[in-house]
């Protein structure tokens, strides 16, 4: 049986900030990623999740 993909919510998105700058994130909505310009890092969304772990961020 196949889970429905999950929908992220931008608003909900807005309200997150990066765990190393303490910063704002921008969303990617093409690449499903939070990214931290400062600290030079992609955080993955899963299933609408967002990853905010630093061993799976993604490195500019």
């Amino acid at each position: 049986m196949s889970r429905p993909e999950a929908k992220t919510e931008p608003k909900m998105l807005e309200a997150l900030i990066c765990p190393v700058t303490r910063n704002q994130l921008t969303y990617d909505a093409e690449k499903q990623e939070l990214v931290s310009k400062n600290a030079k890092l992609a955080f993955p969304i899963r299933n609408g999740i967002p990853v905010m772990l630093i061993d799976e961020a993604r490195q500019l």
